[in-house]
């Protein structure tokens, strides 16, 4: 079997910010970027496990993720 090729992947660092979006209700997480400018939300992935945290950060080289409620 072939090994699937990691790619990384970009974001406009300058107006995007990374965000984890987590529900008080259900506890349930999902990644993405917030646009500084306007507010908007823009979801990425699912985040089920502390797997697909680390693959989303990995997968866009960031290091640290803030939390919004």
């Amino acid at each position: 079997m072939r090994r699937k090729k990691e790619e990384r992947k970009t974001y406009d660092k300058v107006n995007m910010k990374p965000i984890l979006k987590c529900s008080i209700c259900n506890g349930e997480q999902v990644a993405g970027f917030k646009d500084l400018r306007t507010g908007k939300f823009e979801e990425v992935a699912l985040i089920c496990s502390g797997k697909d945290l680390e693959a989303f950060k990995k997968t866009y080289g960031i290091e640290e993720i803030t939390k919004e409620y």
